[in-house]
C-alpha cells in the first residue's frame, strides 16, 4: 500500500504584503517527513509546464529546513508546487497551490 504524503502549510508572520507585486518571494521550505525531499518545482498557477528544479542539485533530508527564493520576476502570489521524493522511499509525488506572497514557512508532513 502506497502512503500518501499530507502537505501543511503553516503560515507565520511575514513582512509581504498580500498585493501581487514583482518582488522575490521568501519561504522557509521543512521536510518534517521520513524520506529525503529530492526535487522541488514551482509555476505560476494557470502555466502548463513546471519551471525548473527549486534544489538544483541539492536534496531536503528529513528534518531538515531550507530558505527558498522565487525569484522570477512575476507580479504573481499564487503557485503551484510540485514535491518529489527519493525513488527508494514509500512517499508519492506531491503537489499542492499556495499563494507565496502570504507564506512565512511551509512544512511537508506524512
Amino acid at each position: 500500500m502506497k502512503h500518501s504524503v499530507l502537505v501543511a502549510a503553516t503560515v507565520a508572520a511575514i513582512a509581504f504584503s498580500s498585493a501581487a507585486r514583482a518582488e522575490d518571494l521568501i519561504f522557509t521550505l521543512k521536510n518534517d517527513t521520513s524520506a529525503t525531499l529530492v526535487r522541488f518545482h514551482t509555476s505560476p498557477v494557470g502555466v502548463e509546464e513546471w519551471e525548473d528544479d527549486v534544489f538544483g542539485s541539492q536534496v531536503l533530508e528529513p528534518g531538515e529546513s531550507i530558505e527558498l527564493t522565487i525569484a522570477d520576476g512575476r507580479d504573481v502570489c499564487e503557485y503551484d508546487m510540485r514535491f518529489e521524493f527519493d525513488e527508494n522511499s514509500n512517499l508519492e509525488t506531491t503537489e499542492d497551490k499556495q499563494d507565496l506572497c502570504k507564506l512565512g514557512s511551509y512544512t511537508i508532513h506524512e
